[in-house]
């Protein structure tokens, strides 16, 4: 699956009415001051054990060589640190050379970094040493910074003074205004409590852009803005930051016009440059469940052609039969599982976004496009159909396959009658051994699935079990990757690099809010 893509002397398509537009709506940042609410000290270098401190006591704790200070801050933060440093003893006579670690979660404290060989750059690890000449001083920290918890350790110094922690903050970061979030009355108190992480989880992504996460990558990805931007509709709607989004994505493309996957806004905007099918295709859907939310006639007449392009792109590119093809799919996302057989899910997801660009094309009365997509999903239903259902086991297969992700995408995309949609996900515990879920991701689609198919109750099950394991874990915010036997597990090769605050993960905000409520 080509997930990370090298394309040299690669140059965009830009149009710059778009990214002028964009510009245009680049947010105001709103900024608050976090004190840390405790402190402790690890015991060994590597180990969660702790001894705790009393905060009020913590400007008496000095560090001398090989001692150190974690600071608690009480929640998941995103923004720039400050500390406050002085001594005890003779005059410093040598500079501090500290070791600053920091955790958005009490299990990273206990990672050791040296020993991370996975693929993603070991550069997004949150440490930094740095060397304090004078003090006492106020250290600024450049860079901005994703965490709750932050391991000072003094890696040496001269035996004349100690280190004090005199004072530490952090200047918060975020483009969402917690003055517009729309109130939810949420009566059970575990859902009321997955819906306020999930709102953080989303608050904490949102910044010039809606990142996938503050910690790593720090960018705009598409497939994390279709389900951000559902979230936002619920909570903050800041329908602006959606807007700006989709003219970013429009503005800088593949030189063909394909969507790409993520946008890089800095130093400038530059599409990356890799593509993934269903990502690409999600941009169509995205922009029709904005218009849905906004009905503005600005963005559909400026964003309708790159919409509907992402379509036809693919419909050219499909296989005989009407299928979509072995290299689309090998390009296909849906989940981070390399085993997984993407031919049937990503048939799906083309017959989710032809629907959802029939809509945009009725509502720019094109009536000869809306009618080409009602025979082209027609076609490729049937296709789906014939080729991946099987009769007498009652599932989909792809490649000899049977997922779990095959099922979800095929009823998402109306793909089998209501009652055998029903039938089919009712049997979902049967199709989650072979390739199990690996992301809240793809979790989300399977509740999606268990709701359009009926299957309410379980829906909430699933989703109180699954999130709510997070929390149980000691989460202020949801994961990228999550598996509540395997806390550990990691599809980069490290738990280290992994993302406590993922935009994909803050979906069912969104789902309690407008699916699970009482009639």
């Amino acid at each position: 699956m080509a997930l990370i893509s090298i394309i040299e002397d690669f140059h965009p398509l830009n149009n710059a009415k778009l990214l002028d537009r964009a510009a245009e709506l680049k947010p105001s940042l709103h900024h608050r001051i976090v004190e840390p609410v405790g402190g402790f000290q690890l015991k060994e270098r590597y180990s969660p054990e702790k001894e705790d401190i009393v905060l009020h006591k913590v400007k008496h704790l000095a560090m001398g060589r090989g001692e150190n200070l974690c600071l608690d801050f009480g929640t998941h933060l995103v923004g720039y640190v400050t500390l406050s440093l002085n001594y005890t003893g003779s005059h410093p006579d040598a500079p501090a050379f500290l070791k600053l670690k920091f955790a958005e979660c009490l299990d990273e404290l206990s990672e050791n970094s040296g020993e991370y060989n996975g693929w993603i750059s070991r550069s997004w690890i949150q440490e930094e040493y740095i060397h304090v000449d004078v003090i006492p001083s106020i250290v600024k920290l450049p860079r901005r910074y994703a965490f709750r918890y932050l391991k000072i350790t003094m890696m040496d110094t001269s035996p004349k003074y100690k280190l004090i922690v005199r004072h530490a903050e952090c200047m918060t970061e975020t483009s969402a205004n917690y003055r517009t979030l729309q109130q939810a009355e949420i009566a059970d108190p575990q859902l009321r409590k997955i819906d306020e992480v999930g709102v953080r989880t989303l608050a904490n992504c949102m910044q010039d852009v809606f990142e996938d996460g503050p910690k790593r990558d720090q960018r705009l990805w598409m497939g994390d803005l279709r389900l951000q931007a559902l979230v936002n509709s619920a909570t903050f709607r800041h329908m602006n930051l959606v807007k700006r989004c989709l003219y970013l994505f429009g503005g800088s493309r593949f030189p063909d016009g394909r969507v790409s996957a993520c946008i890089f806004t800095k130093p400038s905007v530059q599409a990356d440059d890799t593509w993934l099918f269903d990502y690409s295709l999600f941009y169509t859907v995205t922009l029709e469940e904005y218009l849905e939310e906004t009905g503005d006639g600005e963005a559909l007449d400026d964003l309708y052609d790159v919409a509907q392009q992402q379509v036809e792109i693919a419909l050219r590119g499909l296989a005989e039969g009407h299928l979509v093809s072995e290299d689309q799919a090998k390009n296909a996302f849906i989940d981070w599982a390399d085993a997984l057989d993407r031919r049937a899910a990503a048939q799906a997801v083309l017959i989710c976004a032809v629907r959802y660009a029939r809509r945009l094309a009725r509502r720019r009365n094109d009536w000869s496009q809306m009618n080409y997509l009602a025979g082209e999903e027609k076609l490729l239903k049937e296709a789906a159909l014939r080729h991946f259902w099987d009769p007498e086991k009652r599932c989909f297969v792809s490649g000899g396959q049977i997922s779990i992700a095959s099922q979800v995408w095929m009823v998402l995309a109306d793909v089998l009658p209501p009652e055998e949609a029903e039938e089919l996900m009712g049997r979902a515990e049967e199709f989650l051994q072979e390739v199990p879920m690996l992301t809240p991701y793809m979790h989300h689609y399977y509740l999606m699935a268990l709701l359009r198919s009926g299957h309410r109750k379980e829906a909430e099950q699933h989703l109180r079990e699954y999130w709510g394991s997070m929390i149980g874990s000691g989460a202020d915010t949801f994961r990228e990757a999550w598996d509540p036997e395997h806390p550990d597990a990691s599809p980069y090769g490290g738990a280290v690099v992994n993302s406590c605050c993922h935009a994909w993960s803050c979906t069912p905000s969104w789902i309690i809010r407008t699916q699970l409520k009482e009639s």
